[in-house]
């Protein structure tokens, strides 16, 4: 049974992994309904939320169908890191997560995310002092290394869990890597066989299966899977997980109907939370997972990612219901 500081997450927890522009509340809300353990937010800029920036802020909005819920945060400036987490904190999440892995330039430029794996001490302490600034249990997500001349994670993840660090989540790739190349999960198995951790060790990259899933459960012993880019547009992948573990087979795709359905859903909350234009926009990058597999849909997918009234949208999915009607997936 793993536990984030006091918090029971079950037996190898699914974990909604923090995603810029996508794990907002409309699209964690679906995750949850289909079996996600534990979500969390979009990652949340310190600079921004300290400067007040209508972008950063409201990316704290959390509801209570989500918990436990984590607010992900990344910087690399002390003083700002530890307002961040007195604003945090008004929010009422069950838990902090501290982003060192993120690879995108813009962010590791300014030696934030994974830009901090190059700074080990500075990625401890930091951490150290935020664990002492809060109550709140602080959880970190990183990668294995800068590069592959660099690889401590298993000392680094030692260091963390030493200054307070409740649990860790590791990206099974370098920050050189980005998203190329496979992830490789051996380093973070060595993690979880070091016999001085005592914290959860969640595993994340290439999960995109539930024999992934499991691969990483029963082969290599980690405590729970953490899973971003196979989610997107497809909520439904961890309740095909669990009935897998379950049943040690594959459970029937979502039918055309439950598509079309979390598809108006996802969109009507996303107008609901961020308005119109923006609803419409961050909606448009799941279209082409919730349908993928229909054959000739290229002039639906279009229509979709194309228009921006949303009322175009909706009208385009009650074409997809009514022309696609019995369309069964494999």
């Amino acid at each position: 049974m793993a536990k984030i500081g006091t918090i029971d997450v079950g037996n190898f927890p699914l974990l909604l992994a923090p995603m810029e522009d996508v794990s907002d509340p409309p699209f964690r809300a679906l995750c949850k309904e289909q079996g996600a353990d534990v979500v969390y937010t979009e990652f949340i800029s310190s600079e921004g939320l300290i400067r007040d920036a209508a972008k950063s802020t409201m990316k704290l909005d959390i509801y209570e169908k989500e918990r436990p819920v984590g607010i992900q945060i990344f910087g690399a400036n002390l003083d700002s890191m530890l307002k961040s987490v007195e604003i945090v904190e008004k929010s009422g999440p069950d838990i902090i997560d501290i982003n060192f892995g993120c690879p995108v330039k813009k962010v590791v430029s300014k030696g934030a995310g994974a830009g901090i794996l190059k700074d080990i001490d500075l990625m401890v302490s930091l951490t150290k002092a935020m664990v002492e600034h809060t109550k709140l249990p602080i959880t970190v997500k990183t990668r294995l290394g800068w590069d592959n001349d660099s690889i401590k994670i298993v000392e680094v993840a030692e260091r963390l869990q030493d200054v307070g660090c409740q649990a860790i989540s590791i990206h099974g790739r370098t920050r050189v890597q980005m998203y190329k190349g496979e992830a490789n999960w051996k380093p973070i198995a060595e993690v979880k066989n070091n016999q001085r951790m005592h914290i959860p060790v969640f595993g994340n990259g290439d999960v995109d299966s539930p024999e992934k899933a499991m691969e990483m459960r029963d082969d290599f012993g980690l405590d729970g899977a953490m899973i971003g880019r196979a989610s997107i547009g497809y909520p439904w992948f961890f309740r095909e997980i669990k009935h897998y573990f379950k049943t040690g087979e594959y459970r029937d795709a979502p039918t055309l109907e439950e598509r079309v359905d979390a598809a108006r859903r996802h969109l009507q909350m996303a107008i609901d939370w961020k308005g119109e234009r923006l609803g419409v926009f961050e909606t448009r990058r799941h279209y082409t997972n919730y349908f993928k597999g229909i054959p000739h849909f290229k002039e639906y997918r279009m229509k979709m990612v194309t228009s921006d009234d949303s009322v175009d949208v909706f009208a385009v999915f009650d074409e997809v219901e009514k022309e696609f009607s019995g369309y069964e997936f494999a």
